[in-house]
Order: C-alpha cells, then structure tokens, then sequence
C-alpha cells in the first residue's frame, strides 16, 4: 500500500467525538452553512436549557404573582428579580419575627411547553430550587421531588439529568456528592453537536481542500436503526444508570454500554414521561416497520400541529380503511394522535400544590387502540 493512499484512507475515515468546550464549534458556526435548519434554534430541544433573562424565564416576577404560599402558614416563597439576578426567597415564619433563606437562579431548565425548574450554585454544587413554573397554571409551584409546607433547598442536579438537558457540563468525580461542576464552558441546550457530534474536524475539513474527502461530521439518518434509535433513547428512554462519564456519548456506539436503562418487564406500566422509546417499542407500528423516532418528528421544526403529526400516520395507514366511530361527526382526518396517541398523565412528575397533586399531560408514545376512551377525541393541542 503506497503512503498516498495510506494517508488518503486516514483522513477520510471520521470518528465522533463526544462535545466538550474544547472541540466545539457552536450553532451559529453550523448554521453558518445549514441555513435551512435554522427553526432548531426555536425548538423545545435547544431551549431546554438557558441562561436567567427576563426572556428565558416564563414565570412572572410582578408583584401579587410573585408568592407561592405553601399549606405550612409560616412558610411561602417570594420571586424576585433584582440588579443581583432572579432570586427565589423562603420566608419562615410570622411577621414581624421571620427568617429567610435566598438562592440565585443560575439555569432555567425547561422549554415552558409545560414548565421550567431552575437551578443554584453552591460552590461548585448545583442544586433544583424548591419553586417552579407549570405553564398549564401559568402560576409558580412547587418544584417535583420537594414536598409542600417543607423548605428544602438541597436536591441535587445530577449529571444524569443534565445530560438529557445541556450538551455539556465539565464535571468533577466524588465518591462524595454526585453534582460537582466547572460552569467555565458549560454548553446549554441540545445543540446540533449533541446529536452530529463535535464540529471542529468538520469545520477544519469543510474549508480546507480535504472537503472532497467527506464531510467529517455524523449524520445520525445514515446510522442503522438500533444506533437512530439509541440516539434519541439517551434523553428518552428514562434516568438509568451511568456506566462511564457523562456527556460521553456519541450515537455511533450502543447505548448500553453508556447508560443501564431501567428494566420495563412485560406488560408493567411505563410512564409517559422519560420513557417514549419503551412505550413506542410496544406498538404494532413500531414492531412491524422500520420506523424510527424520525419517521414522525422533524427535530429541526417545532411541531404543534396536530393535523400535520396525523399526516405522517397516514403515509402508512388509509383513512377510508377506518372503522366508523361511535357518534362521529367529523372527518377523521388530523386526529390519528389524538386518538391514537392520547395525552396521559405523568406519575412520576408531580406537584403537591394547595393540597393536591399536579401533574403535567404527556402524549402517549403507545400507539394503539384506547377502547378505554371509545375512540373520543381528545384536546387537539399537541404536547
């Protein structure tokens, strides 16, 4: 082999790097050249994520909206937005004898399609504030996991569940406490290199003369279904178990050997939320095709349309093939998911607020026939 070729074969061949601060390019370099995929930046995806603004966060700081009273009468919460940043503040007690504990929101976590949770700073610790936003009550309310009328401000962010919610984050082993980071660097958001890998080779290579060589980046619809599949199932599969470091993975490997997901034995119940790829994997859709995640969602596009998500079920399905329905009245079409897929409600995301339980609807990723529902319509708004 002469040492041309032997050079050509190594610079053709490309292996993904997991994103880190060092090796990235950021989504203005990408869109730089793919224009055309500008709407992510828009998307629930790459907003999941962000830094404190007025902008970023949907609750509101004005006051008579800005208390969250709890069921203990010596204990609310007060929002507030100061010169110092957006501050959440427990009150203990009754006035004039109170005390008060106060932490600085440093991430908002969540799109607001349902709701945001927000994060503090303690050294290098992130902690889940006790108060958050649930955008269906366009109000604040306790955060998921804290109990009404206790204040705690100490449940940690663990680097599980900032990797379904950043790209990167440098974080620190300790045998210790498991949500110690370097914030110098951290990459909100689901950016493209979340899912294409890190850039600078492709960048490099696409203004050097190597561009006839290959493009240097991963195109996730090129990989076989497992790894499409595994791509999408590192968010949405449920928490799992590290195996290796966070923020380490590439699409191009086997999920497993990054991340212990939990074990859905057959016929449990498996939740709406966290876990849409064992649900999915349950309908005769998913068995008996080749579909994907992608097969219906365009995740460069911010996709509420019901009608148009019911589109994609016809590429396969008839409509005229369609049973008729009990007291139907309508055209069936633009309500496949509506029907097919109806919204559900999380049990493992839930608020105690003013004596009951909140808890946000979720699509079903179970497609299938709900006798359960006589096939009733359901809302039309996508979640």
């Amino acid at each position: 082999m002469t040492g041309a070729l032997v050079v050509l074969l190594f610079t053709t061949r490309h292996r993904p790097e997991p994103v880190t601060a060092n090796n990235a390019v950021g989504d203005a370099t990408c869109l730089s050249c793919h224009r055309q995929h500008a709407t992510f930046e828009h998307t629930a995806h790459r907003l999941t994520s962000r830094p404190p603004t007025r902008a970023s966060i949907a609750a509101s700081f004005a006051s008579g909206r800005n208390v969250l009273r709890t069921s203990n009468p010596s204990l609310s919460y007060r929002m507030d937005s100061t010169a110092g940043g957006f501050v959440q503040t427990a009150v203990i007690g009754t006035p004039p004898d109170t005390h008060t504990h106060a932490e600085t929101i440093a991430y908002v976590i969540g799109s607001a399609r349902k709701g945001q949770t927000y994060l503090y700073a303690s050294g290098d610790r992130l902690f889940e504030l006790p108060v958050s936003y649930w955008s269906s009550l366009d109000r604040w309310i306790n955060s998921p996991g804290y109990f009404d009328g206790s204040m705690n401000f100490g449940r940690p962010a663990t680097p599980r569940c900032l990797e379904c919610h950043a790209t990167w984050f440098q974080t620190f082993a300790d045998e210790k406490v498991s949500n110690r980071y370097a914030f110098s660097g951290a990459m909100l958001g689901i950016t493209c290199e979340k899912c294409h890998g890190a850039g600078t080779a492709h960048v490099a290579r696409e203004r050097s003369p190597l561009r006839v060589l290959g493009p240097a980046i991963l195109d996730p619809a090129r990989l076989p279904r497992a790894r499409q599949m595994d791509a999408c199932a590192q968010c949405h599969s449920g928490a799992g178990q590290l195996r290796d470091a966070a923020f380490s993975y590439v699409p191009t490997r086997p999920l497993a050997s990054h991340l212990l997901s939990d074990p859905v034995p057959a016929g449990a119940q498996v939740d709406v939320h966290g876990n849409q790829v064992a649900l999915l994997a349950r309908s005769k859709c998913f068995r008996e095709s080749q579909m994907t995640c992608v097969t219906c969602h365009e995740v460069h596009q911010t996709q509420r349309d019901p009608t148009a998500l019911s589109a994609r079920c016809l590429t396969c399905h008839q409509e005229r093939s369609h049973p008729p329905l009990p007291a139907q009245t309508r055209p069936l079409t633009g309500r496949c998911v509506d029907c097919h897929m109806p919204l559900q409600a999380s049990n493992l995301i839930i608020s105690e607020h003013e004596g009951t339980a909140e808890r946000p609807l979720v699509r079903t990723h179970w497609i299938r026939v709900y006798p359960d529902t006589g096939h009733a319509v359901g809302p039309s708004a996508v979640r």
